[in-house]
């Protein structure tokens, strides 16, 4: 006697299996369908955003020093370091000036004092709290520095900068800068390193007795537009100023080339100046690139 089939026993065929299959298929590809654009565009939208908040990010740092320049000391350069007054994009430019870090006012025999320490421009004056002639010494009127980063040892002064080409009153040159060291009191008094003031000929002093303090970690900053790269370069040399201490990437990295559109026109009567910025950024994989532009007023009023 045969053995009855077990009822319970349930499976599918082959063609069954196959009938399913494809229905996941059509049914997988039509979500595909309807998914992919969204997606493709969120990812757009997510990369549009990081490339301008890098533009956006090295503008900002780039005009909050700019603003800092020592008046008449910025500049444009190109690739074989000749100053020039504009710099398309695509090609290796430099944004380049001096940067202050603070300053004040310096005693002046015109300023009605009948005392004190004063800035020596005539090379005779004998200051009662500092020996030579010329003296090597002056005040800074007001009170001393409460932050000692506001002036420290070894930073330099400058007076009455006018730029290259009105020697001696150009600090890349070093007419009218020098290095001090700062003393505490009210006044505060500061000793010059040499007094290069009273070797001006002719004398230049500034109109309102002041002075600017250049930090001596910043010197010279660059911002470089060079191999797909915006650069930051600080401690360069007043004299060589394509040689660098320091240097940190603002923006374009990996994927991302960043390019640069500049061009700086100095007012007639020399007293501002405007710098315009384009940042270009690309993403290279996809080709799509974002572009920014901010002009920076800058003050060149000595």
């Amino acid at each position: 006697m045969m053995p009855r089939p077990d009822k319970r026993q349930a499976g599918f065929t082959l063609m069954e299996a196959v009938v399913v299959m494809v229905v996941i298929g059509i049914l997988s590809g039509g979500i595909a369908v309807f998914m992919t654009r969204p997606i493709e565009g969120y990812v757009d939208a997510v990369r549009r955003a990081e490339l301008t908040d890098q533009a956006d990010v090295a503008l900002r740092r780039m005009a909050r020093d700019i603003r800092l320049a020592l008046p008449n000391s910025l500049r444009l350069k190109d690739s074989s370091n000749a100053t020039v007054t504009s710099c398309t994009a695509g090609t290796d430019c430099y944004v380049e000036f001096i940067m202050t870090k603070s300053g004040g006012r310096y005693r002046d025999p015109s300023d009605g004092s009948t005392g004190g320490n004063f800035l020596d421009y005539s090379g005779t004056l004998t200051n009662p709290d500092c020996a030579g002639v010329p003296s090597p010494c002056f005040d800074a009127l007001g009170t001393s520095p409460a932050n000692p980063p506001d002036i420290a040892n070894g930073d330099s002064l400058v007076v009455y900068n006018l730029g290259p080409g009105y020697s001696p009153a150009d600090a890349y040159a070093g007419g009218n800068r020098t290095t001090v060291n700062v003393t505490s009191g009210t006044p505060y008094l500061l000793t010059m390193a040499s007094n290069v003031f009273a070797a001006q000929s002719p004398p230049l002093p500034s109109p309102d007795a002041r002075f600017q303090i250049v930090g001596q970690n910043d010197l010279v900053v660059r911002f470089a537009c060079v191999g797909g790269q915006v650069l930051r370069k600080s401690n360069c040399a007043f004299a060589a100023t394509d040689t660098c201490g320091t240097s940190a990437v603002l923006a374009g990295s990996g994927t991302v080339q960043a390019t640069c559109e500049l061009d700086y026109q100095a007012s007639a009567l020399g007293r501002t100046g405007l710098l315009y910025l384009r940042l270009i950024l690309t993403h290279t994989p996809s080709g799509e690139s974002i572009n920014l532009f901010q002009q920076v007023h800058v003050d060149n009023a000595p």
